[in-house]
């Protein structure tokens, strides 16, 4: 399994809006995307985001991050105060989820 970790500065008064696109127009496509797995998106500041997906490998994870970056181009950016930053891409190597 293989991850995406990006970062993105909404302006403050659209946060909500970001999130609410993104819940409602991103994550239906991010769902259909081949080796989709998970998608995180974590408010880390008042008007900071980081999102992690998953995916199954990672031509998969690179295909989906091209995808996500052309969504993000026209839907996302305009709500942040630049670009989002690339984090990295990588192997998962250590996963635990609860039981039960």
């Amino acid at each position: 399994m293989y991850a995406i970790i990006r970062q993105i500065t909404i302006q403050p008064h659209l946060v909500e809006e970001a999130i609410k696109i993104t819940g409602q127009v991103f994550l239906p496509v991010l769902r259909n995307e081949p080796g989709f797995v998970d998608f995180y998106s974590i408010l880390v500041a008042e008007n900071e985001a980081m999102s992690i997906s998953f995916f199954e490998t990672k031509e998969e994870a690179e295909e989906g991050n091209r995808k996500a970056l052309e969504w993000a181009k026209e839907q996302l950016f305009p709500l942040a105060l630049g670009p989002a930053e690339i984090i990295g891409v990588g192997k998962v190597v250590l996963h635990q989820r609860k039981e039960g």
